[in-house]
């Protein structure tokens, strides 16, 4: 089975959380710790990760915390899981050239999956995650056969 890790789902809440509560100021981890049942601790280390990409922000004081660095309309889920857990793949031999890739029957099957997936995680934006909007309209809907 396929499973996004417990950082990536993490950052997903943490930067939804933002989305939405910020209102333009920063919030502390405490507050999105608290808020989302993550240890501070760990929202930090992840909220480090996605500062690194550029995607929050970090403000000193009193009064500072973290927020977004642009628009969550215009930040997307693909961002946001590869900050923390790297390219999005099925297989490792993807990423890495393999050197079984010439005559390997699978190595099509995980590219195309792998595609699709960032795909569709490209077209999701953490602002409509905190609009509660359907993830991603298709323009071609995915058919199954059997």
């Amino acid at each position: 089975m396929m499973a996004l890790g417990t950082k990536a789902r993490y950052a997903t809440r943490i930067m939804v959380f933002l989305a939405r509560h910020a209102e333009g100021k920063p919030v502390s981890r405490y507050d999105i710790g608290e808020a989302e049942g993550i240890s501070p601790d760990y929202v930090e280390q992840i909220l480090i990760l996605l500062k690194t990409k550029r995607l929050v922000q970090s403000h000193r004081g009193r009064n500072g915390g973290f927020s977004l660095t642009r628009d969550p309309d215009t930040i997307t889920l693909t961002e946001v899981l590869e900050a923390v857990d790297g390219p999005i793949m099925p297989a490792p031999c993807i990423g890495d050239p393999c050197d079984r890739e010439d005559g390997c029957p699978s190595c099509g099957v995980w590219k195309e999956a792998a595609e699709t997936v960032k795909n569709f995680f490209s077209k999701t934006t953490i602002g409509k995650m905190a609009r509660g909007e359907a993830a991603a309209s298709s323009e071609s809907p995915i058919m199954y056969q059997i």
